[in-house]
């Protein structure tokens, strides 16, 4: 009698507990009595540019896998999976900008993607990293920094963590973005992305070498179906990533045949741009602060549009949510 009891009050709090799971109570996917849990979102990250090298929900592979695909002709594709964009993002025009009385060059998206990170903390449910100012990076951009990547998974949901201290003895400026390629198979799929709103006044703007061009920044685009959806083909991307501004969503939903795999709130962004190669398998969902430059930058770093300026002491912090479905 007691036992059938016990069974049916853990049952029941099993269901309860579940519950809060669902409404992001409780941090656990499922928990069993004997005090273990099961884990449904797992990730790997790496010091090396603090970059995620693996997503797995439900034990399926959602990152693109770098260096390791190849084409028919045995060349990789893309070699990163989910770089991070600091202190630009995108490129310089000639790659070189002007900071004080000084010119420094840097590649696209900056140095940060390329450096070794310190590990400050390695758990089941948080990855985090700290990049600080050196001798190799006050040669590329002049300005006294720490960059800190934080990765934290909820239930299915995967947040990354940016925050930025000024720990110089003046103001500093940079941009800042995220740049993380989804697994996609368009030999048997069919893929798009679906916006949160109707986008009614977007703008597109498209790159030319590299450079934002004025003569490209038009408010519609054939791209977008029904202001709410961009069908991914195979040459979707023949011109170059699709850079969007003035959004009303503030999250994007990736659909494979109809069926949802994830969700991306990307809230605080200006801007969110897709990105991929030509018949690759991937697709890169990018929430940026900001661009390239412009194709009439006069290359100085704190004019660049939508520069980020940091106070003496200050902090700044952004973060995006991916939700796996």
């Amino acid at each position: 009698m007691f036992q059938q009891n016990y069974k049916k009050i853990a049952k029941t709090l099993k269901s309860f507990l579940k519950l809060l799971v669902k409404m992001n109570i409780l941090w656990y996917n499922e928990l069993l009595f004997d005090g273990r849990y099961k884990v449904n979102l797992e990730i790997v990250t790496t010091p090396n540019g603090a970059e995620l090298t693996s997503i797995k929900y439900q034990g399926k592979e959602y990152l693109h896998q770098g260096e390791n695909v190849l084409d028919k002709t045995g060349k990789v594709y893309w070699k990163r999976r989910a770089p991070i964009l600091f202190p630009i993002v995108g490129a310089l025009k000639n790659n070189t900008t002007r900071i004080g009385e000084k010119e420094f060059q840097m590649s696209q998206h900056g140095f940060a993607r390329d450096m070794k990170f310190d590990i400050l903390t390695i758990s089941e449910r948080e990855h985090t990293y700290v990049l600080k100012y050196n001798e190799d990076t006050l040669k590329m951009y002049p300005y006294k920094f720490e960059l800190y990547v934080t990765y934290t998974i909820r239930n299915n949901s995967l947040t990354v963590t940016y925050r930025v201290n000024n720990v110089d003895n003046q103001e500093i400026y940079f941009g800042i973005g995220g740049h993380p390629a989804f697994f996609i198979d368009l030999k048997n799929n069919r893929y798009k992305v679906e916006f949160d709103d109707i986008e009614e006044n977007v703008r597109f703007r498209q790159l030319e070498n590299g450079l934002v061009s004025y003569n490209n920044d038009y408010v519609n685009s054939s791209c977008m179906t029904d202001k709410k959806f961009i069908n991914i083909k195979k040459d979707t991307f023949a011109h170059d990533a699709i850079i969007m501004s003035d959004l009303k969503s503030r999250k994007v939903r990736l659909i494979e045949n109809d069926k949802e795999l994830l969700e991306m709130d990307f809230s605080g962004f200006k801007y969110l741009a897709l990105w991929s190669k030509n018949n690759a398998p991937f697709l890169c969902i990018e929430p940026w602060y900001n661009t390239a430059d412009y194709t009439d930058s006069n290359g100085m770093f704190k004019d660049k549009k939508d520069i980020i300026k940091l106070e003496v002491n200050k902090s700044f912090k952004c973060e995006y949510t991916i939700t796996f479905k």
